[in-house]
């Protein structure tokens, strides 16, 4: 692999993980049109390390708050210690579904990665997905049932988007998508959806990142320079990609993205036809 293909990579690694069009997918069909080699092991293992360390960056003040509550909760109100506290909580119950089907699923998943068809179909469902979400926007703004902070959630909420997450391991289906949606589906605003899928990203991508370890030796990769070219790539884009997506919600809706993956998905599907 040449630094010009892992900068490729890596850029394709860290805006997608983060926008609503599947990284997944994207890792399936960038390659086979650039004629890209695969990377490796260590490679795919380092591009997760770099999009959780774009998203513990953005979010770091969140991180370190749950970090205080957790194991220093005298530096904060017992209202904080509470609120913080019972978030990760719901980040836990919210990773368990995930954690449960790639474990027991696993091979099965995998599978899916070497139908070019399968990425397409997935795609498609991404783009239902967008689509329903900006539907029960208007819906919830109708009913008046909108929770707009997090502090509203439930256990049974961060179970439901656990379970959107989980279905995501499959590619082509976003998993910021996935999740974004199945929080406004639950009544909260698109910020506040966004913000809890990205805090739930966090173990999903530190999960992804320790299931492939024990492949990680002896596997061969790409040289020095490639593997930080791309390291950084998919941190810095990465980083970007979650800035841009937390401010883009504040006033718009995903129905671009649902038009991108729907022209995507049919594409891919012809493609693979052909």
């Amino acid at each position: 692999m040449t630094v010009l293909e892992a900068l490729i990579l890596g850029l394709v690694q860290g805006v997608t993980e983060f926008l609503p069009v599947s990284s997944s997918a994207h890792l399936v069909i960038v390659p086979q049109l650039f004629n890209i080699p695969e990377p490796g092991v260590a490679f795919d293992v380092l591009l997760h390390v770099a999009t959780l360390v774009a998203v513990v960056g953005y979010f770091i003040g969140d991180v370190w708050k749950i970090v205080v509550a957790l194991f220093m909760p005298k530096r904060m109100s017992k209202e904080d210690v509470r609120y913080w506290r019972r978030l990760f909580l719901w980040l836990v119950i919210g990773s368990i579904p995930a954690a449960v089907v790639g474990a027991a699923l696993n091979d099965f998943f995998e599978g899916l990665f070497s139908s070019t068809a399968a990425v397409g179909i997935f795609l498609i469902v991404t783009s239902v997905l967008l689509v329903s979400s900006d539907l029960a926007v208007v819906w919830t703004k109708r009913r008046r049932r909108r929770r707009a902070k997090l502090g509203d959630m439930g256990w049974f909420d961060a179970l439901v988007v656990g379970c959107y997450q989980a279905l995501a391991i499959a590619p082509g289906l976003s998993r910021s998508g996935s999740t974004i949606s199945a929080g406004i589906f639950l009544g909260f605003d698109r910020e506040t959806a966004a913000r809890f899928a990205f805090l739930l990203s966090i173990p999903a991508i530190l999960g992804a990142f320790l299931f492939k370890l024990p492949d990680l030796g002896g596997s061969a990769g790409p040289g020095g320079v490639a593997l930080l070219v791309g390291f950084l790539a998919a941190a810095v884009s990465g980083f970007f990609a979650v800035r841009f997506m937390m401010r883009y919600l504040k006033r718009h809706r995903l129905w671009g993205f649902a038009v991108y993956t729907l022209l995507v998905g049919v594409f891919v599907i012809v493609l693979s036809l052909a």
